[in-house]
């Protein structure tokens, strides 16, 4: 269905499944056992919303745009696969948004995570500012470093300004990531072939 971040035929039929089942009573019952704090576990349902939001990523503008600095501008017109996904993310966004409000802190946080890049489609920038809200929320929460950087990453890129958001974590993990993505980008040059490999 998916394999290093690329989306195939068979995603777009896959990503509509399982958007239509997530709130089938068998994915959003909690799941045998409880966690150590005695909530109860919706493991299935975060399983499911974090493979969709994986999927979503995979074909956000960011990586469209860098399969366009490698492949030219017309990437699009022949990807139809990763087209039609990005065409579908209204439906998926509709599915996903039913779980922002959820009990389980882990629900409602994965389904942020996975409506983040959904709502670059042209008719959900609207549905920014409420996810700015929940993002707000997961900020004040959270320890998750992966939410906390999806959640940091949107607002910036939504024009919020996040300083009285981060912890001293988050500003150390954007220091990590930006020493990362320097030391990357001194070594461009010294492959032995370009990149796609």
């Amino acid at each position: 269905m998916t394999h290093q971040n690329t989306v195939y035929e068979a995603t777009v039929p896959v990503a509509l499944h399982v958007a239509a089942i997530l709130d089938h009573p068998v994915v959003t019952a909690s799941d045998p056992g409880h966690r150590a704090d005695g909530r109860p576990a919706h493991l299935t349902l975060v399983h499911l919303l974090k493979w969709l939001g994986d999927t979503a990523y995979d074909a956000d503008d960011a990586c469209v745009a860098l399969e366009e600095r490698l492949y030219g501008p017309g990437y699009l017109d022949d990807h139809a696969a990763m087209r039609a996904f990005r065409d579908a993310r209204p439906l998926m966004f509709s599915a996903v948004r039913k779980f922002l409000d959820h009990g389980d802190p882990d629900v409602r946080h994965t389904a942020l995570v996975a409506a983040i890049p959904l709502v670059e489609h042209p008719a959900l920038v609207p549905h920014r500012t409420a996810l700015a809200d929940h993002a707000r929320s997961l900020l004040a929460t959270s320890t998750d470093r992966h939410h906390r950087d999806r959640a940091l990453n949107a607002l910036k890129g939504w024009g919020h300004d996040v300083g009285g958001l981060e912890t001293t974590s988050d500003v150390a993990a954007r220091e990590r990531c930006a020493r990362l993505a320097a030391a990357h980008a001194a070594r461009q040059g010294g492959f032995s072939q370009d990149p796609p490999f």
